[in-house]
Formats: structure tokens, C-alpha cells, sequence
């Protein structure tokens, strides 16, 4: 990573390449990432190693098997401290046992707007699961996105790590569709609308806009073409122009250097398009 401008750096944490742990190590660490950029092996981030899959969709499953068998072959020419009775010997001593941290990233608009999210998030942390921002622990969940994973790796298996959150998310997923249809039925329905089409308005005919209120907009956005009021029908598109329009990227992708200014309004100019086409 030392090999790495701090630009590029960033550029890769924004695509969840890495973390914001191995950009602070950054003189003493590496990444290894495949050309499908969807794993990566993180050497000298918090413990020794940081292994991680990630995967669209809720297929915690296929995500732990493609880890799994990448965890064996380095297992396999490398001896990990391992304990009978604490497991795996992290440098962390949180990630104790299996080491495993299993997340799903989730769209909970309603859940927020509504004012549930409060209690749903005590309800999670009762049954031994946290919730985290959009880059992990310490970061926000911006645009109405939240990670959800397990806090405890000791004194359980790598299955009812999986099993727990995935049985937590899909009841998770339930209460947000039950509370989308409170919002298109309540006496803020009309006013629900109203800010999910002034958003798709403001994106895509604004001269600039910064990444913050680009976040907030296209998360109304996003909301609008779930309730139905919006035609959009790959939703995951905006997802994707969301990490595509961060800082770092813009400057990856004008392969220059650029004030905000610049940046803000090179975001307007890409989202105004991006979105229309989305529309069709």
C-alpha cells in the first residue's frame, strides 16, 4: 500500500476494496484483490490477515464458500495461531474464535423515515448483532443504508454465524415492506412523493451538486422507483452510480487532479445523464 497514492487509496476504500483500517496502516501494509474485484486479502489491517467476499444479493452463503476455499489455500502454505478452546488467536481480541463477520448491507428508507429504526436497532443488539454504517465501524449510514453483522465470533460456528444473520435481515427486509406500504398509504403519502420526484428533478437538471446531498437525493431517488412512484427498474444501478461518483472516483475517472468545484460539477453533469437513462 506504501506503492499507493493516498488518492487511489481512498478511491479503493470508496469501492470496498479495502478498509479505513489499512489506509491508516498504509506504510506497513498490503491488498491483494482478484480482477473481478469482488475479494480481497488484507495484510496488516487490524489483525494479520482480513479476509473478505462481497456478493449482490443476500447470498451470505456463496459469499462464505468463495472465502472459505481462498481461506484453505492460504491456510495451506501458512500456519495461523489457533487455539482448541478460543479458536483462531487474532490480533483483535473481538474477532476471537471463528473470526468470521458476516454482513449484509440494507435499504431501509421506511424503516427511518418512519422513526422504528431506534428501536429496531436495539432489538438487533439484544440478539448479539450490531449495526454499522455504510464503510463498517465508525462510519454513518448514509442514504438510508445500514450494515447489519454479528458481534460475537467466540463460542459459536461459522453456520449459525450465517444462519443468524441471514434469518435477522430477512425479517429485517419484511418490516421495511410492510412499513412501504404504510408510507404509501399514511397522511404523508402525497409528501413522500412529492420529495422522491423534487429529487429526481433536482439530479438530473442541477449544475453541481456535492456528494453529500447527491447522497441524500439519490437515496430519495432510490425510494421513489421502490413505492412505484419513480420508473426505474434496476434499482441496484443507482447503487452502483452512488460509489461511482464519489470523490476519489471522479478524480480516478478525469485522471486529474480536481478541485471540489470541479468535482461537483462533473457530479451533476454524469448523474443528470446516468439517471435519465435509468428512466429509459
Amino acid at each position: 500500500m506504501d506503492a499507493v497514492s493516498d488518492e487511489q487509496a481512498v478511491c479503493m476504500m470508496e469501492n470496498h476494496l479495502i478498509s479505513p483500517q489499512l489506509i491508516k496502516n498504509k506504510r506497513f501494509s498490503a491488498a491483494l484483490i482478484n480482477s473481478e474485484e469482488n475479494v480481497s486479502v488484507m495484510i496488516n489491517e487490524e489483525d494479520h490477515l482480513r479476509e473478505q467476499c462481497i456478493v449482490k444479493g443476500l447470498d451470505l452463503q456463496l459469499a462464505y464458500d468463495t472465502m472459505s476455499e481462498i481461506d484453505g489455500r492460504i491456510g495451506g502454505s501458512m500456519k495461523f495461531a489457533f487455539d482448541e478452546q478460543l479458536g483462531y488467536l487474532t490480533a483483535c481480541p473481538t474477532n476471537l474464535g471463528t473470526g468470521l463477520r458476516a454482513s449484509v448491507m440494507l435499504f431501509l428508507p421506511a424503516l427511518t423515515v418512519n422513526g422504528i429504526m431506534p428501536k429496531v436497532l436495539r432489538s438487533i443488539s439484544r440478539l448479539g448483532l450490531t449495526v454499522r454504517g455504510v464503510y463498517g465501524e465508525g462510519s454513518e449510514a448514509e442514504g438510508y443504508k445500514y450494515q447489519i453483522s454479528n458481534e460475537v465470533t467466540l463460542g459459536v460456528t461459522e453456520e449459525e454465524i450465517l444462519s443468524q444473520v441471514d434469518e435477522v435481515v430477512k425479517k429485517l427486509c419484511l418490516l421495511e415492506e410492510a412499513e412501504r406500504r404504510n408510507l404509501m398509504r399514511g397522511s404523508s403519502a402525497l409528501e413522500i412523493q412529492d420529495e422522491c420526484l423534487r429529487a429526481y428533478g433536482i439530479l438530473t437538471n442541477c449544475a453541481k451538486i456535492s456528494t453529500g446531498e447527491f447522497i441524500k437525493l439519490s437515496a430519495k431517488v432510490k425510494l421513489g422507483a421502490c413505492l412505484g412512484y419513480i420508473n426505474i427498474s434496476e434499482v441496484g444501478a443507482i447503487d452502483d452510480l452512488t460509489v461511482k461518483l464519489s470523490p476519489s472516483n471522479i478524480t480516478a475517472a478525469a485522471g486529474k487532479q480536481l478541485t471540489p468545484l470541479e468535482r461537483d460539477v462533473y457530479r451533476a453533469q454524469y448523474c443528470a445523464k446516468a439517471f435519465k437513462k435509468m428512466k429509459g
